[in-house]
């Protein structure tokens, strides 16, 4: 499957200044995967060890962390030679072995022409916990996300879509494929970005093999909160995990501690949800009081949004029946405001943004607004129809003068009053520094 991140691997093997690279993600978005790939086809020579699986491996940090003690061990177990300069070192599950993780110091101080890929499903997580080391400003860091939609339709053979979709957002035309696209969004709001769930569907076609792929990964990620939460918070963080798609279900998708438990409280769950944001397995949206920029300023950060990492994983805790998406009569019936939102979301990290939205009072809000690079704040409104009526993009544009709106919807490309008009399958085209 072809990543987008993968150019970022490359970059980072021709970089002259180049540090060990730390590699952050989720459970199952496909990073022991991606660096294989990578291994694969830019390095003649690797060694590959999971540090959770392989003991041998993580004895091999066992006393003197030198580099070259380091990798003398690293031969002794795998049986091969490792040239610094030439050979890729990749340590998997980085997380189970914290010397391993306090070694990279010394590699990037004492060997900086050696290759070395660390990789960890909670590595954020674990680096938090009392007895990890991380080495500060001797790392490169680099965060794997589930797939977007761009990455997905290559996968599931439509990859030539992917530059006719572009062209017409740059050129603001309206894109004759629009109904074909906007089945394979609705596709996509199922499958999410999980690769096996992506590969699951591409081979089969089949929604009840996707849906039965998506609640392993689940169950996965359940089971991780007691392998690697402390026992007292284990409860909290799969109350607040489990409470996600009530919390969007809502009118109001604010946060709300009273919905993940009767009587709940912010002292009782807010270390809940730093661990499941810290996990990768959510995205927080912030809420703003102002459009001025910079945004950061205009923080609030006790009010808040919660949306699912991946959209697909939020549609089979939803249980959302397939034949509703693709049917005009019951889509009707369905309240798709959370998925599309979360959709959107998920794609907006994904492309750089942090994720905010604005409120004005309890009259006004907009869905999210962006900053780029020119300094500048784009409101962005998000409907999950082609009804686009909405008062609260008006109150804004009002107030703050963007000089461009955007509004997300199942519309084709366009203007309409000032505001620019994207069908929802072209998320992947806002890019961070390009979307002004």
């Amino acid at each position: 499957m072809r990543r987008t991140a993968m150019g970022a691997l490359v970059e980072w093997k021709f970089r002259s200044s180049r540090k060990p690279l730390l590699v952050y993600g989720a459970r199952q978005v496909g990073k022991s995967y991606l660096i294989r790939e990578f291994a694969n086809t830019a390095f003649e020579d690797y060694v590959f060890l999971d540090l959770e699986r392989q003991a041998a491996a993580r004895a091999a940090f066992d006393g003197d962390l030198g580099p070259d003690r380091v990798i003398s061990n690293l031969e002794q177990v795998t049986g091969r030679r490792i040239v610094p300069g030439r050979t890729l070192i990749v340590l998997d599950e980085i997380q189970a072995a914290p010397r391993a993780l306090a070694s990279l110091k010394y590699f990037c101080e004492e060997l900086p022409n050696s290759y070395l890929i660390a990789a960890g499903s909670l590595l954020g997580v674990a680096v938090n916990r009392t007895g990890f080391s991380a080495p500060v400003g001797k790392v490169e860091t680099l965060t794997l996300l589930p797939m977007t939609f761009d990455e997905w339709l290559d996968a599931t053979g439509h990859g030539k879509m992917i530059g006719g979709i572009t062209e017409a957002y740059a050129k603001k035309a309206a894109y004759p494929l629009h109904e074909q696209a906007l089945d394979l969004y609705r596709t996509y709001i199922l499958t999410g970005g999980m690769p096996e769930a992506v590969a699951s569907y591409a081979e089969h076609g089949d929604f009840a093999t996707v849906s039965r792929v998506q609640h392993e990964i689940l169950d996965l990620y359940v089971a991780d909160m007691a392998k690697y939460a402390e026992p007292v918070e284990t409860a909290r963080i799969r109350e607040a995990w489990s409470s996600v798609p009530a919390q969007l279900a809502k009118e109001n998708h604010k946060f709300q501690y009273k919905v993940v438990r009767s009587g709940g409280r912010a002292s009782q769950y807010a270390v809940a949800l730093d661990w499941l944001e810290t996990a990768g397995l959510v995205n927080r949206c912030i809420r703003i009081s102002s459009g001025q920029v910079p945004l950061k300023m205009q923080e609030d950060r006790s009010a808040f949004k919660v949306y699912l990492a991946d959209t697909g994983l939020l549609s089979a805790m939803m249980e959302v029946p397939p034949a509703v998406l693709f049917d005009e009569a019951a889509r009707k019936r369905l309240d798709a405001g959370a998925l599309t939102e979360n959709y959107v979301a998920q794609n907006l990290v994904a492309d750089g943004f942090v994720p905010r939205y604005w409120t004005s009072g309890r009259t006004a809000e907009v869905d999210f607004v962006i900053e780029d690079g020119g300094a500048r704040a784009v409101p962005v409104e998000v409907k999950s129809s082609g009804n686009v009526r909405s008062r609260s993009l008006s109150v804004y544009r009002e107030k703050y003068e963007p000089v461009r709106a955007l509004r997300l919807s199942t519309r084709n490309f366009g203007m309409s009053d000032d505001i620019e008009s994207i069908p929802l399958y072209a998320a992947f085209c806002l890019k961070k520094g390009a979307v002004c």
